[in-house]
């Protein structure tokens, strides 16, 4: 599935969440597996708690973390 020429493919990073990538999308995984979508939006998993890998599921949603986790505190 190549890109279309005429613009730049777009993603939208989440913060503590998902990549969102306009889509249709491929996702060639680590041991050569491919990943395909052909929805106009994607949510690509970032912190591999999903289910659906290399999906996203909103499963980071269901952790917490530690009181002070991630405000760049210390």
């Amino acid at each position: 599935m190549p890109n279309e020429a005429d613009r730049p493919r777009r993603l939208t990073v989440e913060r503590n969440g998902p990549v969102l990538v306009e889509g249709p999308v491929e996702i060639v995984q680590e041991d050569g597996t491919i990943a395909a979508s052909d929805r106009f939006v994607v949510a690509v998993c970032t912190c591999r708690r999903s289910r659906m890998y290399p999906w996203c599921d909103t499963s980071h949603r269901r952790h917490t973390k530690p009181p002070g986790a991630g405000r760049g505190d210390g």
